[in-house]
């Protein structure tokens, strides 16, 4: 605990990681803005984890900046920053580092200060990585701990590293070159299947394409082509499908098959078995259903993929 005591806010700090370990367990990786703005309890204090309209937010309760966060631009609004247009090709870039835009054009405005701040004193901090566009309905995902590994003011920009370890005693120590490398390695993957889950359910407006069924705590995003296919496996909204869970592992498993034709095939296994009413309603009766597609045609499956792996199903059976 020897390197805590040089940065006061540090108690702080630990509550805010302890209450977003708590919240990730409750609702999953992508947390609401409602929730994440009821901030978290430090001592007597009712601190903010951030506010819809700061991208660099600093507590009034504590001398230094406690998170950074990027939202979505909204279809058609004004873009603000640059990393806003490029954020998602820095999450598929290779890099070890995420390169994040200061406010505004000037270097010495307080908020970008802070950031130097952060820098120098390595302090752990939050990001807030948005993935859908900002608002009350708006999902984040925290990354955490991160920290400014560089700070230009020539491109007005600094570079987050994200960190690799939660014990105390070396959260304020800094990250080695592959600490970095590995923090981003996890750190994309942990941000695509977070962004890759929600996109393909908002594209689908939290229904199953097979079924309907609209709970959000009973669906999933089925990948069509697995990630790890580098050519086709990437996570974009035309390689995924919203599915319930149940479907979803029958998908996996190519006990359903969807056409490039978007309709749906069961296994003659699956078929032939007898075993009652889940099975006969619930996926014997989907075999020659045409599944429902998003209402926009942009983020229909892809059907090259989906030619690739019904033939896979085909194969297979």
């Amino acid at each position: 605990m020897s390197q805590i005591p040089a940065d006061p806010d540090a108690k702080m700090r630990l509550d805010a990681f302890s209450r977003l370990d708590e919240l990730i367990r409750i609702h999953g990786s992508a947390l609401p803005w409602r929730i994440l703005s009821e901030g978290f309890r430090s001592a007597s204090n009712q601190v903010l984890f951030a506010t819809l309209v700061e991208g660099i937010f600093k507590p009034r309760q504590m001398s230094g900046i406690l998170s950074i966060k990027t939202v979505v631009p909204k279809p058609g609004g004004k873009v603000w920053y640059e990393d806003q247009v490029f954020r998602d090709d820095q999450i598929a870039s290779p890099d070890s580092i995420i390169r994040y835009s200061f406010k505004g054009t000037n270097p010495e405005d307080p908020k970008n200060r802070g950031l130097r701040d952060a820098m120098i004193r390595k302090m752990p901090l939050i990001y807030f990585y948005g993935v859908n566009p900002p608002g009350q309905k708006s999902l984040y995902h925290p990354l955490y701990p991160v920290y400014i590994v560089g700070w230009d003011p020539v491109s007005r920009s600094c570079e987050v590293a994200v960190g690799t370890t939660r014990k105390e005693d070396a959260l304020w120590t800094g990250l080695s070159l592959d600490e970095r490398k590995y923090g981003m390695v996890q750190a994309k993957y942990r941000l695509h299947q977070s962004l890759f889950r929600e996109r393909v359910i908002e594209a689908y407006n939290g229904r199953c394409a097979l079924t309907g069924l609209p709970s959000l705590k009973l669906v999933d995003a089925a990948h069509i082509i697995p990630d790890r296919d580098e050519d086709l496996g990437q996570p974009d909204v035309q390689n995924g499908i919203c599915m319930t869970k149940i479907h979803h592992a029958a998908f996996d498993g190519n006990l359903i098959g969807i056409d490039p034709d978007y309709r749906i095939h069961v296994s003659k296994s699956l078929l032939d078995m007898h075993d009652g009413p889940m099975l006969e309603a619930g996926l014997k009766s989907l075999h020659g259903k045409t599944m429902t597609l998003p209402a926009h045609k942009a983020l229909w499956p892809d059907r090259y993929r989906l030619d690739q792996r019904f033939s896979e199903f085909l194969r297979m059976h």
